[in-house]
């Protein structure tokens, strides 16, 4: 029989942008093996919560008729109405029940993403997320690209330490540490530089790259990039979250600095005004990254965990990894 690893690590995990829950309004979607819903109130403030209405369980989706109106969240089936808070605060007919409250999720707002906290047994957050921090400089907007397949959010996390696998699965050039691994409590960071060649306009160009992962449980990994030939910085998300026991949700977020003076030019940067060049740079980041995922895709999507995996001298911290992961199961 197969190792088998538990379907939900407790942790905080990707919702939506806020930018998507704003132009929605309302969305819905199967998260952790539930069903959710998240809206924003006229406040700004945003709400997760579970998907199904306390007072006779109806489906407060949208594709089953939820709406949001003045900032509450309205029930298709009698109208009753709930705000941000969970709470009942009107129905069509009666007085608001005071017992009718949503089922809330505890959400982190990042940098403009959604976070919500799924615990063992449903308890609270047991850690929290870094604060939204204050990225200095004019940066583009962050663009999403999301991949669903069959796999673990440890299994694709532990990209993270597997350096060998840059070498071979996607044939970068001069690996190695920058730094040794840090790992406390619930916080991991990789720091490693990689020489990766790809074809631009037709031309073969070798970028040089640090990256330098913070890690936070399985469903957030903040990578800082700074391409050293170019002098590009690039602010880049890797946030796995279970859907429903089998799949995930893989959404790669990026943004880039702007570049105001590019080290050498490529593909016409340089020539480029400058509110284009970090927008234009983005979008083709975020094309590189997707299609280093896909490569690793084929791999997760038919591999089986191994909990007592044979490692070798060049298999680094695996081994630290597992020990960390530990800390996210009952």
């Amino acid at each position: 029989m197969p190792d088998h690893l538990p379907s939900f690590p407790e942790g905080w995990y990707f919702v939506a942008s806020r930018k998507e829950i704003l132009e929605k309004k309302l969305i819905e979607k199967t998260w952790m093996g539930d069903k959710i819903v998240a809206w924003c109130d006229d406040k700004g403030h945003i709400c997760v919560a579970d998907a199904f209405c306390p007072h006779l369980g109806a489906d407060l989706g949208p594709e089953s008729g939820g709406i949001v109106r003045d900032g509450c969240l309205v029930c298709p089936f009698h109208g009753f109405e709930f705000d941000v808070s969970g709470k009942c605060v009107s129905t069509p007919f009666a007085p608001p029940p005071k017992t009718a409250r949503l089922k809330l999720i505890e959400t982190r707002v990042i940098n403009g993403i959604v976070f919500a906290w799924w615990g063992i047994g449903g308890r609270p957050s047991q850690w929290d997320l870094p604060e939204d921090e204050e990225i200095e400089g004019k940066w583009s907007e962050l663009s999403f690209r999301t991949l669903r397949f069959p796999g673990h959010p440890q299994e694709t996390t532990e990209n993270s330490v597997d350096l060998a696998h840059l070498r071979y699965v996607h044939g970068y050039d001069n690996v190695y540490r920058i730094e040794p691994l840090i790992i406390d409590g619930t916080y991991l960071k990789s720091s490693f530089h990689f020489v990766r060649a790809q074809k631009v306009a037709g031309i073969n160009i070798k970028f040089d790259v640090n990256a330098k992962a913070r890690v936070y449980g399985l469903g957030y990994s903040n990578v800082k990039i700074h391409e050293k030939s170019i002098d590009m910085h690039i602010n880049f998300y890797v946030l796995a979250t279970p859907v429903n026991g089998n799949e995930i949700d893989m959404v790669l977020a990026s943004q880039v600095k702007q570049i105001r003076k590019p080290k050498r030019t490529i593909a016409g940067l340089g020539f480029l005004p400058l509110n284009l060049r970090a927008a234009l740079m983005n979008k083709f980041i975020l094309f590189m990254q997707k299609k280093d995922v896909l490569d690793d895709v084929h791999i997760w999507k038919k591999k089986q965990y191994v909990s007592q995996p044979r490692l070798c001298k060049s298999d680094g911290e695996i081994g630290r990894f597992r020990r960390y992961c530990k800390q996210f199961y009952p």
